[in-house]
C-alpha cells in the first residue's frame, strides 16, 4: 500500500494543479494542519527536477503567508481562548514572563522552528499570542522557510536520481522514520 501511495504521489506531482495543491498544503501546515509540505515537495522535485526552484518558491511563499495566518490566529483568538485559561489558573505573571522571554529570543526561535522539522504552526500561533513584532516574525519566517525549502530542492535537484533510488529502496523505513521524527517533535514541544 505504501508503494502505491508513493507512486500515486509521484504521479500527482506532475499534475497541472500540483503547484496549487502544494501551495495549499504549505499554507495550512504553517497555521494549523499537521502534515508538512515536504510530503509533496519532495516527489514534485524528484518528478520534475527542472522545476525545482519554482516548486521551492511556491512552497516558501505559501508557507510564509500561512505563518502570517497562524500569527493572526494567535493574535486574534488569544483574548477569546487563551486569556481565560491563563486567568483561570492565575498565571498572569508567568505569562508576562513567558511573553517577555519569547519576544526577547523570538526571532531566533521562529528561525529555528521554520528551518527544523518541529511543528512550525505552534510557533506561528505563539508569535501572535505574545504579540511579537510582525515585521520580525515575517523576516525570521521568510529567511528560515525559504532556506529550508530551497535546501531540500537543491539537494534533490543535484542528487535526484540517487536519492530517488535510496527512497524507493527504503520507503517503509523512511516513512517510519519520518513519522517518528514528527511525533518526537510534538512530544518535545509538549515537555520543553
Amino acid at each position: 500500500m505504501l508503494r502505491s501511495l508513493y507512486n500515486w504521489t509521484l504521479e500527482k506531482s506532475e499534475h497541472p494543479k500540483a503547484l496549487w495543491i502544494l501551495a495549499a498544503l504549505s499554507f495550512t501546515e504553517s497555521s494549523f494542519f499537521p502534515i508538512p509540505p515536504d510530503v509533496l515537495l519532495i516527489p514534485m522535485v524528484l518528478a520534475a527536477p527542472t522545476r525545482a526552484w519554482r516548486i521551492a518558491l511556491v512552497c516558501s511563499i505559501s508557507s510564509i503567508f500561512g505563518g502570517i495566518f497562524g500569527y493572526y490566529i494567535g493574535y486574534a483568538l488569544f483574548d477569546a481562548v487563551g486569556q481565560p485559561i491563563i486567568d483561570f489558573y492565575h498565571m498572569q505573571e508567568k505569562f508576562i514572563w513567558f511573553q517577555a522571554k519569547y519576544n526577547e529570543w523570538g526571532a531566533w526561535i521562529v528561525s529555528l522552528a521554520g528551518f527544523s522539522p518541529v511543528p512550525y504552526k505552534v510557533f506561528t500561533i505563539a508569535s501572535g499570542m505574545t504579540e511579537m513584532p510582525l515585521p520580525t516574525f515575517i523576516i525570521a519566517s521568510a529567511l528560515s522557510r525559504t532556506a529550508r525549502f530551497f535546501l531540500v530542492a537543491a539537494l534533490l535537484w543535484k542528487y535526484g536520481a540517487p536519492i530517488r533510488e535510496f527512497i524507493e529502496k527504503r520507503l517503509g523505513l523512511l516513512t517510519l522514520l519520518f513519522f517518528a521524527l514528527l511525533f518526537g517533535s510534538f512530544l518535545a514541544l509538549k515537555y520543553i
